[in-house]
Order: structure tokens, then C-alpha cells, then sequence
């Protein structure tokens, strides 16, 4: 299954108002089974010792894995929702901003599974990886 190519204005434009908007997470690319999102490390996204939250590396996998099913499905009947999320935090991050690359891995009927590895874009050092998978419901 491939991912629809739209453009990513319409993807970031569904971040109005939300989680992903506050955070500053961006689509930037669109490939055929994988998205790039980059995300600031900044105030937004600081732990209290002043390096990346997790939560934060959390949120942005989700968000890869939710726009990515979105790309998959006709939002007009079906509705991407996270099943399972999983981070392993593997290094830290006090500035600058992460680039996530997440690359389907399973696209059913009903569940899509999502790879996201997290890395600092100064340095490409992996900070973080993950694994998601989402439901896909029906829309009332």
C-alpha cells in the first residue's frame, strides 16, 4: 500500500489547534511507505534537566504513525487511532530540533504498524526509536 502524495501543507494544516501545533511538529516529506516529520528541541519540548522529553519523542511517533494512516485510508469512512505505542530513549538532546523518519511496516485492514526513528538533525546521532500501531475504525 502506498501513501497518498498530497501536499504536505494540507498535512500540516491539520495540526491547527492541536498537540502537534504546540510542539512545532512538521511534515516535510511524503514518501511512498514512510513520512519525515521534524520537531524543535526547545522550551516545548524540555524535561526539566533541559534535554528532550520523552513524552515528547512519544508524541512524535504517534503523530508520524496517526498522519502516515491517514494517508492510507479513506478519512471519509475509516479513522486512524493509536492501539500501542513503544519508545526507547537512547541518547539526548539539549537543542536544535529532531528529524523522524516513520516507515510502515504493516498496512491491514484494520491495523497499520509504524517504525519512527528519532534523530538529532545537527549530528544524525539516533535518539530515539519506536514502534506504534493504530486501529483503524469506522466512522460513526
Amino acid at each position: 500500500m502506498k501513501l497518498k502524495q498530497v501536499p504536505i501543507e494540507l498535512v500540516n494544516a491539520m495540526n491547527k489547534n492541536t498537540m502537534m501545533e504546540t510542539l512545532g511538529i512538521r511534515c516535510v516529506e511524503i514518501g511512498d511507505d514512510y513520512l519525515i516529520a521534524t520537531m524543535p528541541v526547545d522550551h516545548r519540548t524540555h524535561q526539566p534537566m533541559g534535554l528532550l522529553h520523552g513524552g515528547a519523542s512519544a508524541a512524535l511517533i504517534e503523530t508520524i504513525g496517526s498522519m502516515g494512516s491517514v494517508l492510507l485510508i479513506d478519512i471519509d469512512k475509516y479513522a486512524p487511532v493509536g492501539l500501542e505505542i513503544n519508545a526507547n530513549h537512547i541518547g539526548g538532546v539539549k537543542s536544535g530540533s529532531v528529524r523522524a523518519k516513520g516507515t510502515v511496516i504493516h498496512a491491514g485492514k484494520r491495523t497499520h504498524v509504524w517504525q519512527v526513528d528519532i534523530r538529532d538533525e545537527a549530528t544524525d546521532k539516533l535518539v530515539c526509536t519506536g514502534r506504534l500501531t493504530v486501529m483503524i475504525i469506522e466512522r460513526n
